[in-house]
C-alpha cells in the first residue's frame, strides 16, 4: 500500500463501478492503518466522495461500527459528518445501529 501511495501517478480517488474508493473500502472493512495512510499521506484523497448509494467513508465506517476508522475520519476538518445517503440517513443516525466497536 505504501509503495502505491508513494507514487504520484496513482489516483487514490479512483472508484469502482459502485463508486467505492479505496478510502471507502478501507473504512468499510475497518482497516485503520489503510484509512490513516490515505488520510495522512495523501492530501489529494477526498474523504467526502459518496458512492452510488450516496454513502461516504464516514457513513460506511459508522454503519459497520468501526470506531477507529470513524475517529480518523472525524479527525479531518474537511469531513462532513452530516452528509446523508440516498435514503436520507446520516452517520449519526447509524451510530447506534452500528454498535460502534473498536476495530
Amino acid at each position: 500500500m505504501r509503495i502505491l501511495l508513494a507514487r504520484r501517478d496513482v489516483n487514490a480517488n479512483t472508484a469502482n463501478k459502485y463508486g467505492d474508493t479505496p478510502l471507502f473500502r478501507a473504512a468499510e472493512e475497518g482497516c485503520e492503518g489503510v484509512v490513516k495512510m490515505l488520510l495522512l499521506e495523501r492530501n489529494d484523497v477526498n474523504p467526502n466522495t459518496a458512492n452510488s448509494s450516496g454513502q461516504t467513508p464516514l457513513f460506511i465506517a459508522t454503519s459497520g461500527g468501526h470506531e477507529g476508522a470513524v475517529k480518523l475520519l472525524l479527525g479531518r476538518n474537511d469531513v462532513n459528518p452530516n452528509t446523508a445517503d440516498l435514503s436520507g440517513e446520516t452517520p449519526l443516525f447509524l451510530a447506534p445501529a452500528g454498535g460502534m466497536r473498536k476495530s
